[in-house]
């Protein structure tokens, strides 16, 4: 057996090091969630009650330590370890957050179709929808660059969009009206006629714009709220219809003109009807270059109406002698259209590349697909054009 003091010697180490473990474990920083403000701003109170104190404030975008989780309210940490409680409404979690980085990612080389201005403070959304989550938030004259334009049925805030209402065949006899039953001769029975099927009214859309930030955050927001930018010297020259792009793809110099270095640009212009819910980027490219006899803009070309897709690409193409300015986009080369069920995106399942050129002022098309371009009327423009026809 031991001696008193051989177990002594022994129970001391082991005491030491029991106590040792035991406290480096209550001195391990425990690891908590971490959330990420999504309101402007909002103040941090001590306590969840009618009555509290404000003990600091965080903005938009900033992290967030979780230390209690309660029912409508969080317990956290600033950065500057100030610590109160937040409304869970006020906050996105990480997986949330992980989800806008990752979108960033995704986009992060695709090509800018235009750019815009916001019209005022706005959040960026991580899919269209009003009731999807929003986290970023830009203020108002912010600058975005344009990635992809997407249609989705329109909802009221706080519904959530409704699948187009589909009425059966059988809808009218089951909502028939039930009568005392009338005996007749089979000789004089008659068929009543069919109630007449209600109309589904078509279901209202909206477009939402795939954006990318200055900060290179990238989302979605309505496309009512930003304002793509076209030059006002073509702009007036819009006729009623949206201009969803205006690209510069050559210049003129002309003495008379009243800018410093004398050279005008010239444009490509790609429009659509002011509507939503449109199954195509645009229907309409115009073409505008200067006039130095008459120190204006004039149309040197259009193509209407057709079922076009951005973007629109600006190049030069050799010539004899150098080269010329050319544009290039899509079209469908038939009915089908891809429709991104995630996002609303269209785009033609089997896409034609147009290609055209411009010498001096004749836009010329070239490139491997010289085949006609199906023009595409609208029932109202093919009403009208009845019309037209028929009073001349």
């Amino acid at each position: 057996m031991l001696s008193r003091h051989a177990a002594r010697a022994i129970a001391w180490p082991i005491l030491f090091l029991l106590f040792m473990a035991g406290g480096c474990s209550r001195l391990h920083r425990e690891q908590h969630d971490t959330v990420y403000v999504s309101a402007r701003q909002m103040y941090l109170h001590d306590r969840v009650a009618a009555v509290s104190n404000r003990v600091g404030e965080v903005v938009n975008g900033q992290p967030l330590e979780v230390l209690e989780r309660g029912r409508r309210f969080l317990r956290v940490k600033t950065q500057k370890n100030e610590i109160g409680w937040i409304e869970q409404h006020a906050i996105i979690e990480a997986k949330d957050y992980q989800a806008f980085a990752e979108l960033a990612v995704q986009h992060k080389q695709d090509t800018v179709v235009a750019t815009g201005t916001v019209r005022d403070d706005i959040y960026l959304h991580i899919t269209p929808g009003r009731e999807t989550e929003h986290f970023y938030l830009l203020t108002e004259n912010a600058k975005v660059q344009l990635l992809a334009r997407a249609s989705i049925p329109k909802t009221a805030p706080g519904q959530r969009p409704a699948p187009r209402p589909i009425v059966p065949p059988a809808a009218a006899s089951s909502a028939t009206p039930t009568a005392r039953p009338i005996t007749v001769e089979a000789s004089t029975a008659v068929e009543p006629a069919p109630l007449p099927r209600p109309e589904v009214p078509p279901t209202p859309m909206e477009d939402w714009w795939l954006v990318r930030d200055s900060g290179g955050h990238a989302g979605w927001l309505l496309a009512s709220r930003v304002d793509v930018d076209i030059p006002d010297e073509v702009g007036v020259y819009s006729e009623g219809q949206r201009m969803v792009g205006a690209y510069k793809f050559a210049g003129v110099i002309d003495p008379g003109s009243s800018t410093p270095d004398k050279e005008i640009p010239e444009y490509v212009t790609v429009l659509s009807p002011p509507k939503a819910g449109l199954p195509f980027d645009f229907d309409q490219v115009r073409v505008f270059t200067w006039s130095r006899n008459h120190h204006r803009y004039e149309t040197a070309f259009r193509l209407h109406p057709i079922e076009g897709y951005l973007p629109v690409k600006i190049s030069r193409v050799p010539i004899p002698g150098g080269s010329a300015p050319a544009f290039s986009f899509e079209i469908a080369s038939g009915a089908d259209i891809s429709i991104d069920p995630a996002t609303g995106v269209a785009r033609p399942a089997a896409p034609r590349t147009i290609n055209y050129e411009m010498i001096d002022t004749q836009v010329k098309r070239i490139g491997p697909d010289l085949a006609p371009i199906q023009l595409v009327r609208s029932a109202e423009e093919k009403a009208a054009m009845a019309a037209k026809k028929k009073h001349k």
